[in-house]
């Protein structure tokens, strides 16, 4: 169970500079998901995941995150989070309607 998330220094400003606020990131975990998959990295430590949807403003998201252990919580840390391309859009929305 997610007890909510992690958000400091350290991923934050990379989440920020593609302009996706805390809240709408927030707000996509709370809805309907299309995606949520793990992501391959070479340099991670931790295992990340890909999770896709349509934000509260009505926008396509595309954010990495992983979970996190703290306290005996469980918490998703966004690492990075971008609006998605209208192609990446184009293909999501026709898995969608399958």
């Amino acid at each position: 169970m997610i007890s909510g998330f992690q958000w400091d220094e350290g991923n934050w400003p990379k989440c920020a500079k593609h302009g996706v606020s805390r809240e709408e990131i927030e707000a996509l975990f709370a809805s309907e998901i299309l995606a949520v998959h793990p992501t391959w990295d070479e340099g991670a430590e931790e295992e990340r995941f890909l999770a896709i949807g349509v934000g509260p403003q009505e926008r396509w998201l595309f954010v990495i995150f992983t979970l996190r252990e703290i306290a005996g919580k469980t918490l998703i840390r966004p690492i990075s989070a971008r609006y998605m391309h209208k192609k990446e859009v184009e293909h999501y929305e026709q898995q969608k309607d399958t």
